[in-house]
């Protein structure tokens, strides 16, 4: 799952993207509310972390291109301003979420994972498909209830293909998921993890599907989410 950080603080900045990289997900970072459209615009994120009091655009303002352009998006508003009147305009223009500074981590990671759940149609704070299971909340997996040993790379493939189980997903979306945008991108790589998971989850649980891509499924007879 690929992040957004839009965060002027370089203190701050730095210590949510640790968070966020130690949390499981790939983390790219916008200094001002100019680089933020762009990126919003022209990168295809899981969800965004949005402060408002930015340098050059105003969060708000960046908030509402992103709609009037049809970037859907979800969108956690992180800011030091506290009045309701704040928080109506934030929602007005597109939020999914809200978040006043000062804030524990730990309150806006669970805010996230709330926030990826409702945008991909899971309600439970676990997911499932079949025997197999992930935990967000302790970015831990298994499977018929042993556990899985998983790089940070395995784990955020599986993240993302397990949100969207049941779909085809292709090997351009992985990459454009799993990868922040510094990191050296290769769509080839995606099969040597595609063939890790498979080792460790069963081969039988991620099915190609010839000249698309790859769908997560629940074995035959198992029980679905």
């Amino acid at each position: 799952m690929r992040i957004l950080l839009v965060e002027d603080d370089p203190d701050l900045s730095r210590q949510l993207k640790l968070a966020l990289a130690d949390a499981g997900y790939a983390v790219d970072h916008a200094p001002d509310g100019e680089e933020a459209q762009f990126l919003g615009e022209t990168e295809p994120y899981d969800a965004v972390i949005l402060d408002l009091g930015l340098p050059k655009v105003d969060g708000v303002s960046v908030l509402e291109r992103w709609r009037r352009g049809n970037v859907s998006t979800p969108v956690l508003i992180l800011t030091a301003r506290a009045a309701w009147s704040d928080k109506v305009a934030g929602f007005d223009a597109g939020a999914d979420d809200y978040l006043a500074k000062p804030f524990h981590t730990e309150e806006l990671l669970a805010r996230l994972r709330a926030l990826l759940r409702r945008s991909a149609g899971h309600a439970a704070p676990s997911l499932s498909c079949g025997g197999l299971r992930l935990d967000p909340r302790a970015a831990r997996a298994s499977v018929n209830g042993e556990p899985l040993r998983l790089t940070s790379l395995e784990y955020r493939l599986l993240h993302y293909m397990i949100m969207h189980q049941g779909r085809v997903i292709g090997r351009t979306e992985l990459v454009e998921h799993l990868y922040d945008q510094d990191f050296d991108r290769d769509s080839n790589t995606i099969e040597v993890f595609i063939g890790r998971l498979r080792k460790k989850l069963g081969s039988d649980r991620i099915e190609t599907v010839r000249g698309l891509g790859y769908r997560l499924t629940p074995l035959e007879g198992e029980a679905t989410e």
